[in-house]
């Protein structure tokens, strides 16, 4: 498999846990446990991209490698981008993967998942779903659809991404999960291209590339991973990494 390299991004400035990366769990930073766990996927070296002093002193006092980046991107990949070139100038990496730095119990087996997508040299952008079990997620806007055409029973081809209930009639719906997978051409372009119709719509990033005839891939695992985004949630975080 072409090597690849791992980029998790990581502000202070959350809104509903301000702070989060640094947010204790086990005695742990939970951008540190973010950080084991994207290189216990073994795809390539792991960096953390981040705006803050704070968060980069933290990642190096764990043994990790952090770069700062600007703090006025637009969207999340234009720091990705940022940091794919401060990192690799010398572009040994043709895969950047983006693990979110919410994720402090993320599984590797998913991280990797997404990455192998790019051995089709069709594809540009590798992503993650799982199967809608919880009825009130159907109908939440928060949670992203995918709407896909089945190329397995454990992949698609996106067609769609909306917070919209779809696609109707018999059949599964498909909860999007934010972690990418960019082939590094694609990402460059993505970047460089104004936000489209759809995108700003729906709010959704992934759909400008879409809308620029990009192909996206979406390989169907068994859990949405825990995002930590309220207090709430990091409590079941601790709670899932004391167990472990």
């Amino acid at each position: 498999m072409t090597a690849s390299i791992v980029l998790v991004p990581a502000r202070m400035s959350a809104s509903r846990l301000p702070g989060k990366p640094l947010a204790d769990i086990g005695g742990t930073p939970m951008i540190v446990h973010v950080l084991r766990r994207a290189e216990a996927a073994g795809l390539g070296p792991v960096v953390v991209a981040t705006d803050s002093q704070e968060i980069l002193s933290a990642v190096e006092a764990a043994g990790g490698r952090a770069v700062m980046t600007r703090a006025d991107h637009p969207t999340g990949s234009d720091r990705i981008q940022e940091a794919a070139d401060l990192v690799d100038p010398d572009r040994r990496y043709q895969r950047i993967v983006n693990v979110q730095g919410d994720l402090p119990t993320i599984e590797p087996l998913i991280v990797r998942a997404a990455a192998d997508l790019l051995d089709d040299p069709a594809v540009d952008i590798g992503t993650l779903t799982a199967v809608i079990t919880r009825q009130e997620e159907i109908t939440n806007p928060n949670v992203v659809k995918v709407v896909g055409t089945p190329l397995s029973d454990r992949r698609l081809r996106a067609l769609y991404f909306t917070r919209a209930t779809a696609p109707t009639g018999e059949g599964p719906l498909y909860h999007h999960i934010g972690l990418y997978a960019y082939r590094r051409a694609a990402l460059e372009r993505f970047v460089s291209l104004p936000p489209a119709p759809l995108e700003k719509r729906e709010r959704l990033e992934q759909l400008r590339a879409l809308e620029n005839g990009m192909r996206i891939d979406v390989a169907v695992v068994e859990a949405v991973p825990l995002g930590v985004d309220t207090p709430a949630d990091l409590e079941r975080a601790r709670a899932l990494i004391a167990k472990s």
